[in-house]
């Protein structure tokens, strides 16, 4: 499977010295995902000895999600942590660029909302599976990296760093011992479960699912391999309990999802069960969408609803031994974008922090937990508000008055003024914490003056500036004092 030295790893190996070549830790990494991927390409170019360990097939000779993970949106956080491992030019050249929502009321009426008022910002839609790959195949070019497919964590002894494997294809079950075991095997964590199911230490942990779940849908290309609406928008379809987005796709398809509840209101996913119900709901609701998607019946039957939850837990660590980080640390619901660009961002602050202190894990580890938890927990939030704000205040006249100023500002003062979104999305140099404060503060200030008549659309942007600026601090001093 080895193709050879990358140019990269033969440039990092001239800049080594002898003591980082020499580097005798065994490092196992559970989950080929795109943080076990990423962080495993990352850790062999600095000298690790890695074995990872993946419970499903390889996914680039085998498909194995159809239907099973949502678009992703990949942003500066995450090209910052690809670039750091010489491959962001790579996952361009399999990005589509949205540079802003396009909105599609009941009526079949649209309207745009662009994501940044400055030039060349915007978020780019990729397939999980073509970045996962090329992550895969640039981690198989290193001989001290090995990926071992279909093979599942079944437990994690943290007594003695040892870890139970089973081979999906003959059921054989085998350990293997670690000196440092990383967790990066998503949202159904083994190595999560042996802290609390083995009582070392005390470890906090909360699950918490929306109502909702979400199923994919499909807008196939035309005959001719083209889009059948713009390619440079993320499409939403918000009708406030529910909603249907669509990413493009580089073959010209468009990867739809729709969110609705699983069991709750008047139209839920438990009802939708006949092919009579379906069609009439989108009818209903989605009609200019239902016009472009022949297969929905059949696609609604056979593509899995899917749940959306937040995961937070504390610690992350387990003595200099064990790791979890990703979606194993700090799941996220999808409606930032940010679940994907919030685990690379992992990778790259540990990558930092390694570069401080290397050869002390327990501090590596402690250092790192205490440097990132409270921007894990603030992008979890920030994704569950998201949904509110795409599935019922985009088509709000005071929120797009709002975006209307923002997009402005950003225009006017590109230096001096960024949105909450900015500041998630395009600003990999704020934390989530600061951007999450920030952000909420100035859009407090810019929809109380809206609401109060203090600012209108109208207004010189210069005036409406200097008030926001003025009306944010005073917000942001208010939350000071009382602790927020």
């Amino acid at each position: 499977m080895k193709t050879g030295i990358s140019e990269f790893k033969k440039d990092s190996c001239l800049r080594r010295n002898d003591k980082q070549m020499n580097k005798k830790d065994n490092i196992i990494i559970i989950g080929a995902g795109l943080c076990g991927s990423l962080l495993a390409l990352r850790l062999a170019q600095r000298g690790f000895n890695v074995n990872v360990y993946e419970g499903r097939p390889d996914l680039r000779t085998t498909d194995i999600s159809a239907g099973r993970s949502i678009n992703l949106a990949l942003s500066d956080r995450g090209f910052r942590a690809l670039r750091l491992a010489g491959v962001e030019e790579k996952a361009r050249e399999i990005c589509i660029p949205m540079v802003g929502r396009l909105m599609h009321d009941i009526e079949g009426n649209t309207f745009t909302s662009n994501y940044s008022g400055r030039n060349g910002e915007y978020i780019n839609s990729i397939s999980r599976g073509d970045l996962n790959g090329m992550l895969l195949t640039e981690a198989d070019k290193f001989d001290n990296l090995t990926i071992h497919f279909n093979t599942r964590c079944t437990s994690v002894d943290l007594d003695t760093n040892t870890i139970t494997f089973k081979r999906t294809t003959t059921d054989e079950s085998f350990d293997v011992t670690a000196d440092v075991i990383f967790g990066a095997d998503g949202a159904g964590s083994e190595l999560r479960k042996s802290y609390y199911l083995e009582r070392k230490f005390l470890f906090s942990y909360s699950q918490n699912f929306l109502s909702h779940g979400y199923k994919e849908l499909e807008i196939p290309a035309t005959s001719n391999g083209e889009h059948q609406i713009s390619q440079d928008y993320l499409h939403i379809w918000p009708r406030g309990e529910y909603m249907l987005i669509a990413l493009p796709n580089l073959d010209g398809s468009f990867t739809v999802t729709l969110f609705l509840g699983l069991e709750e209101g008047k139209y839920n996913f438990k009802d939708l069960d006949s092919e009579e119900k379906i069609k009439a709901f989108f009818q209903e609701q989605f009609a200019d969408a239902l016009a472009l998607i022949p297969n929905i019946a059949e696609e609604f039957a056979n593509n899995p609803t899917g749940p959306l939850g937040t995961i937070k837990c504390s610690p992350w660590y387990y003595k200099g031994q064990t790791l979890i980080l990703g979606d194993a640390a700090h799941a996220v619901v999808p409606f930032y974008g940010q679940g994907m660009n919030a685990s690379f961002e992992d990778v790259a602050v540990l990558d930092s922090i390694i570069q401080k202190h290397e050869g002390d894990w327990e501090t590596i580890f402690k250092t790192y937990q205490k440097e990132r938890k409270t921007d894990a927990d603030a992008i979890g939030i920030l994704a569950e508000e998201n949904y509110y704000e795409m599935r019922d205040h985009v088509a709000n006249p005071i929120f797009q008055q709002k975006r209307k100023i923002e997009m402005a500002l950003e225009s006017q003062f590109p230096e001096d003024y960024f949105s909450k979104y900015s500041m998630v999305t395009f600003n990999e140099h704020i934390g989530y914490h600061e951007a999450m404060t920030r952000g909420r503060a100035q859009d407090k200030a810019i929809l109380n003056m809206l609401h109060d008549g203090i600012i209108s659309v109208e207004d010189d942007i210069k005036d409406i500036f200097d008030k926001v600026k003025t009306e944010t601090e005073a917000i942001l001093q208010d939350d000071r004092v009382a602790g927020l």
